[in-house]
């Protein structure tokens, strides 16, 4: 198990579309832009069920994160590789409220839609380097 520094951690807690990449099932990788949180220890993605990347770690928990400041992109970077160790409903609401917040200024993900079930996405960390 990898530990993140706590300017990876800043990183994390910052603004930054992050890029996610899991696996097909023939095991061609995927990636997708996504909102990033961490919890200082484990990277987190919060997504809804039924989405390609919510099956295909649901079925094969190995990813990559990778996010990176635009502003210094060379220097201020961050990349994962790790497991998805969870994949929760529970908090999963309040949780995009926050990421609402921090990435679009607004209190309440505006998004919202009550047949969608969002989950949160716990990524323990193996691998880490940048930043």
């Amino acid at each position: 198990m990898a530990q993140l520094s706590e300017e990876q951690i800043t990183l994390l807690r910052e603004p930054h579309i992050a890029q996610l990449v899991t696996l097909m099932p023939d095991g061609s990788p995927q990636i997708s832009p996504v909102w990033v949180d961490t919890d200082g220890s484990d990277v987190l993605i919060n997504t809804a069920l039924g989405r390609l990347k919510s099956n295909n770690m649901a079925r094969d928990a190995r990813v990559a994160v990778g996010v990176y400041d635009p502003e210094n992109s060379y220097t201020r970077v961050v990349n994962v590789r790790g497991r998805v160790t969870s994949i929760s409903e529970e908090g999963a609401d309040a949780h995009i409220d926050s990421l609402a917040k921090k990435y679009m200024g607004v209190d309440s993900y505006p998004y919202a839609d009550p047949d969608v079930t969002r989950v949160i996405v716990r990524i323990a960390p193996e691998r880490i380097s940048g930043g």
